[in-house]
């Protein structure tokens, strides 16, 4: 009579070779819920949701800059790209921002002005893949064009 366990995978194999499967089928670089504000409505679909929060946040970058005014020597035609981060507990951080240097002569406290933006906004849910909240980067370009 011969016995052998190596024939029977055990119960933690089986298992850890589901879970390798799962993790090949999932597509990391889509959410399943965008990052919602009180706002927008967490049923509709992902295309409405994306809208959402684009138009809150793009709607609340406009109303901060706008308190602002600036005197500006010259016209100015540029586009300043934020890089922003949502963590898994909807907490925003600013992770970069790109700017020439015409804007950091004209504009010194305009990375000062998108941060406080950036930590003014209304409380956000995060992003859910597979119904757990996950980390979203975002880019978002913010065009200075005056005359």
């Amino acid at each position: 009579m011969l016995t052998a366990c190596d024939w029977f995978p055990s119960k933690e194999v089986r298992t850890q070779r589901l879970v390798d499967q799962e993790m090949q089928t999932i597509d990391w670089n889509g959410v399943d819920q965008y990052p919602l504000f009180e706002n927008c409505d967490e049923v509709a679909s992902i295309t409405t949701q994306k809208q959402c929060f684009e138009a809150t946040l793009l709607g609340h970058f406009s109303a901060t800059l706008n308190e602002f005014e600036y005197e500006l020597e010259g016209d100015v035609h540029d586009t300043v790209h934020v890089d922003f981060k949502i963590d898994k507990m909807g907490a925003i951080s600013l992770l970069h921002m790109d700017k020439n240097a015409r804007v950091e002569d004209q504009i010194p406290e305009f990375e000062i002005i998108i941060t406080r933006s950036l930590m003014t906004l209304p409380p956000v849910a995060p992003a859910l893949k597979r119904g757990i909240p996950v980390s979203t980067k975002f880019r978002i370009p913010i065009v200075l064009n005056t005359k």
